[in-house]
């Protein structure tokens, strides 16, 4: 029986390395798209938003373009609630399993 031939993006993906920065990248872009997204529904402007959230401008503008990434979880936290979000933390595995702690 004959191999199926694998497509660029899985043979992309089964790289350890290449996964993991895929990974990175995704959570950096949705975390763009939810504040572009968010501040477009509410007409508020980077300045505005930064206001609001006690943050500067500058952490604003470099969320929405991607070039900011690692920020706290207090900024996040203060940014999505002028927004109307709220961070909430759920197990990543669907059978609920955690690490045990000694």
């Amino acid at each position: 029986m004959k191999k199926k031939a694998k497509s660029t993006y899985e043979e992309f993906i089964e790289d350890d390395e290449q996964r993991d920065l895929l990974d990175k990248e995704y959570k950096e872009l949705l975390l763009s798209e939810l504040l572009i997204a968010a501040m477009e529904h509410d007409h508020i402007s980077v300045r505005k938003l930064a206001s609001a959230a006690g943050v500067s401008p500058t952490i604003i503008q470099g969320l929405r373009s991607g070039s900011r990434a690692n920020i706290t979880v207090d900024t996040l936290s203060k940014i999505l609630d002028a927004v109307g979000y709220q961070i909430i933390f759920t197990p990543k595995h669907e059978d609920g399993k955690r690490f045990k702690l000694a």
